[in-house]
């Protein structure tokens, strides 16, 4: 039934998610979920929303959830967007901010939705390449063609970060263009790029509450910047879903970020069995990327990356893996709890030996 297709679909390589399997029993170690539960805070707010309320439709501009991440990042209401998550709040970037006559720069090793938008979008585009250490390196964008840059700090799914000083002279170098920093990972050791929105106009800072937060049920996304580029966003979202974030979802959201001493525990915990695991994955003959997320970059002396995946699946674990150029013998491993650190190690011992 494709002739019912239009050009726009049969086109698309669509972006492949991280498998969420049905079967339980499975260390699942392949899609950066936290392994610890939301606030509790969060948790008994959401509850009490699940009222009669719900015949209502949600605030449109999830005024509240603004007016508390502003206060909690030192801005201003009309300072922030909220959307479905932080994939709708970039898909919004792309189409609002990104698009221009010029290509749209981003790292050759980076989230592979950026080419799968810029695809839907008709954006013209250049990848950079990172060097041979996987760091991207702020002095190869600084092309005269370029159009509007996008990049993950810290980037995925390496785990390296830049530094705040780093994506300040990115920026100082792009005064004249729109600069997206993707901050999905950074509550996890990176320096956030948000203290740079009041001398940088051009710059859209996008979080999420999937991650350090705990919450990637509920699809919870935001950007930070200058008043007028969320003003194209807000554009883009009216003219495509006026409704993004439902009642729910907005007092789980709020009560989380109310939650400051839940939230520093979490993240304390699983820095801590981040470096545990690093430290287990090197004894075992990895090469370990360093991390400042909640994930490793992990590749074997003498293992290859397909067949480790392939192997571990065999044994109950998930892990992801990339078909892709310069890394394919590389696992992502997703940071859970120290029982589940004990089951891959014992699980890649065994396959290893």
């Amino acid at each position: 039934m494709m002739e019912f297709w239009s050009e726009t679909a049969k086109a698309l390589s669509p972006y492949t998610p991280g498998e969420q399997p049905r079967t339980k029993g499975l260390v699942k170690l392949n899609t950066n979920e936290s392994p610890l539960p939301p606030s509790p805070r969060a948790l008994k707010a959401m509850r009490e929303a699940a009222n009669e309320s719900l015949r209502l439709y949600p605030a449109p501009e999830s005024d509240s959830l603004r007016e508390t991440l502003a206060a909690y990042h030192g801005l201003r209401p009309e300072n922030v967007f909220v959307g479905n998550g932080s994939d709708e709040v970039l898909a919004h970037a792309f189409l609002a901010l990104l698009k221009h006559d010029r290509p749209l720069l981003f790292p050759d090793v980076t989230y592979s939705f950026y080419p799968v938008w810029a695809q839907l979008y008709d954006i013209a585009y250049e990848t950079v390449p990172l060097d041979d250490n996987m760091r991207l390196r702020v002095d190869d964008y600084r092309r005269n063609r370029a159009g509007a840059i996008v990049l993950a700090n810290p980037n995925a799914p390496t785990g390296v970060a830049l530094s705040r000083a780093e994506i300040a002279r990115l920026l100082a170098q792009h005064a004249d263009i729109p600069v997206v920093v993707d901050e999905a990972y950074v509550d996890f050791g990176g320096e956030t790029a948000v203290p740079l929105i009041a001398e940088n106009p051009n710059l859209l800072v996008v979080r999420t509450f999937s991650k350090s937060r705990a919450l990637a049920g509920l699809r919870v996304g935001y950007a930070l910047g200058h008043p007028k580029l969320i003003e194209a966003l807000s554009r883009v979202k009216n003219s495509f879903n006026s409704y993004p974030l439902n009642r729910i979802a907005q007092a789980g959201a709020i009560a989380s970020v109310e939650d400051e001493a839940y939230f520093q525990q979490s993240l304390e915990a699983i820095v801590t069995e981040r470096e545990n695991a690093t430290a287990r994955l090197k004894d075992l003959g990895f090469d370990i990327l360093p991390s400042s997320a909640n994930f490793v970059f992990a590749r074997h002396k003498s293992a290859k990356g397909a067949e480790l995946a392939r192997a571990l699946r065999e044994r109950a674990v998930l892990v992801r893996h990339f078909n892709a150029p310069r890394i394919k013998d590389f696992l992502r491993i997703t940071i859970g709890t120290a029982e589940q650190t004990e089951k891959l190690v014992a699980a890649l011992r065994n396959i290893l030996a």
